[in-house]
């Protein structure tokens, strides 16, 4: 470049851009010479929310019916069997927490992240119930194993 002293036409090389950008398959032809190539809050919130929003409620629901159905659990589940059946159902409530928050703050659902942190935090809480006695770290120890 360093032989080049002729100064270059810009207006020619933004109109040959502007060729090959309208060329795009996703090429908004409304678009003029000097407009932003991105596209309002409103068009992109719109197109993302489509035929998501029902994922994202579908997740935060289950997230919060785990987190009624694990509140209510009507079995014992201090040792053995029953304790793995109840952390399973425990887990899942956690899976469906984070896929229920992600799926949400993708879709801009504010009512339904704050169902999914909530049943998330309730998941985290009972999985410290279960493990932390059964590892030492509370007054009255837990086994995992009925003896």
């Amino acid at each position: 470049m360093a032989g080049t002293d002729r100064p270059r036409d810009w207006d020619k090389e933004l109109a040959e851009v502007d060729k090959l950008l309208a060329k795009l398959p996703n090429a908004d032809p409304t678009l003029g010479r000097g407009a932003p190539a991105t596209r309002s809050p409103q068009a992109a919130v719109a197109a993302g929310s489509r035929g998501g929003g029902f994922a994202a409620w579908l997740w935060s629901g289950l997230a919060v019916a785990l987190a009624v159905g694990m509140a209510l659990w009507p079995y014992p589940h201090a040792c053995g069997l029953q304790l793995i059946y109840y952390a399973g159902g425990v887990v899942m409530l956690v899976v469906a927490g984070i896929w229920g928050a992600v799926a949400s703050w993708m879709r801009r659902s504010a009512i339904g992240h704050l169902l999914s942190l909530g049943s998330l935090v309730w998941g985290f809480a009972l999985v410290t119930a279960i493990v932390l006695p059964r590892i030492g770290y509370a007054k009255q120890p837990a086994t995992w194993t009925c003896q």
